[in-house]
Order: structure tokens, then sequence, then C-alpha cells
């Protein structure tokens, strides 16, 4: 796992009536940077974002609808897990989880099933100096947007 990245595992309180998950708390360790923006993006099936990075920003993702596979670089010359990557499945017919992204750290997804809605929380409000870009093809990377989830 790249140092820094965190995942929350929810937990589902379902009766007859339906079901509630509790999301992110003010006082969660896990959010520690606290909010300062909450978004929601919906895309379609085969849809994919990347890279994005942020040099001082937080992003918590959590998808509430839809399927995606969310893939991280580290980018930071200083951290042990310098160019590492990491993929997640995000989303229906998988444990729901809250991933938190820090600084340094790109990401991006691509939509299995969709539409996909993502809701995410920033610890910082919108910011372009903040933004950051690489190319979803950047051959240092060598990610494989197309490729599909591993069969286990």
């Amino acid at each position: 796992m790249i140092q820094g990245v965190e995942i929350k595992r929810l937990t589902d309180h379902a009766d007859e009536r339906g079901m509630f998950r509790e999301i992110i708390r003010v006082s969660d360790p896990f959010f520690r940077e606290g909010f300062a923006q909450w978004s929601h993006t919906m895309s379609h099936t085969g849809v994919a974002k990347a890279w994005h990075v942020h040099r001082r920003q937080v992003d918590w993702w959590y998808v509430a609808g839809g399927t995606i596979k969310a893939a991280l670089y580290d980018t930071r010359p200083d951290s042990p897990t310098h160019g590492m990557v990491q993929e997640l499945l995000m989303g229906d017919g998988h444990p729901p989880i809250v991933l938190r992204i820090p600084p340094g750290v790109a990401h991006g997804y691509r939509v299995l099933q969709g539409p996909a809605h993502i809701f995410y929380i920033t610890s910082q409000e919108y910011d372009s100096s903040d933004e950051g870009r690489i190319p979803h093809d950047d051959p240092t990377i060598g990610y494989d947007w197309t490729a599909s989830p591993s069969i286990k």
C-alpha cells in the first residue's frame, strides 16, 4: 500500500426499512486535515479520469453507486513507496470504504459499471495552483487504464 493512503472500512446498519451507513465523522483520525469542500461527480461506464495530483490537498473518495477501479501512483520523491501503483475496486459489489488520498499521490479511476456516483471531500477549497495533471498514458507510470480487474 502507498504510504499515507488510508482506507476506512464502513459498516452498514440494515433492517426491514433499508440501510444506514456512516461515512466520515469530524472526529475520525482518518479525517484529521478536515473539511473544506464536498463535491459529487457522475461518470458513465468506460470513462477514465486520470492522472490528477495535488501538492497540498487531501482527497477522501466514496463511491455511492456504480463500480470503479481506482488507481494511485506515488509521485513523492522522498516517499518509501515512490513510484508504486496501487489499485482498488470501489462501489457496488465491493466492501464499502472511504479512500484517503494524500498530497503527492496521483489518482484516477475508470468506471467499470455506471453510472458511477463519487462523492469526494477535499481538505482545501478548489485552487487551480494546487491542481496537477499527468497524461493518462504517461510512460513513466506505465499504467493501462483499459485493463480489466484481475481475475482471482
